[in-house]
């Protein structure tokens, strides 16, 4: 599992990117360049048989080759109780999964989220569920920014004969 904001060398496959929270999971995609993020799906939580199950059948249907997480850091910069429990959950989707799982600076990412939505008036029971894919969009597309900036892109553009 890897901390901070390192970026790991990586396998072939989309990237999918959550947004953990004690009730609901959000869920975003990379395409398969791994240059943008789109939200897929909000996951109600059950228990940790259900949730890994159905993020097993996400990360199949879309060949996914790694995982970014959300990292809840207190605007210090430092750690928390909930930076800890997202480090044990991704720790427990590495050894179930044997994929790579990414901690990701998720600050503000939530409230970034309520304020693009309180530009759509979005205000019905869908809000909870769409802020949670949009914190996950939020979060994956800035972990492919820096990816980026790196010069590192999910598929190699010379398999593409580019």
């Amino acid at each position: 599992m890897t901390g901070g904001q390192n970026l790991p060398s990586h396998g072939v496959g989309r990237i999918l990117g959550l947004d953990v929270g004690a009730r609901r999971i959000g869920i975003a995609i990379s395409d398969p360049l791994g240059i943008t993020a789109q939200g897929l799906t909000t996951l109600e939580r059950r228990n940790r048989r259900h949730d890994l199950g159905e993020l097993r059948k996400l990360l199949r249907e879309y060949e996914v080759c790694e995982i970014v997480i959300g990292n809840p850091l207190r605007m210090s910069g430092q750690t928390g109780t909930q930076a800890a429990k997202m480090a044990s959950f991704a720790a427990q989707l590495e050894e179930a999964f044997d994929i790579a799982v990414h901690l990701w600076d998720e600050r503000l990412s939530t409230a970034e989220a309520h304020r693009l939505l309180d530009e759509t008036n979005i205000r019905d029971s869908r809000r909870k569920q769409v802020i949670d894919k949009m914190a996950a969009v939020l979060i994956l597309q800035s972990f492919l920014d820096a990816r980026a900036a790196n010069g590192q892109l999910t598929i190699d553009t010379h398999e593409l004969g580019e």
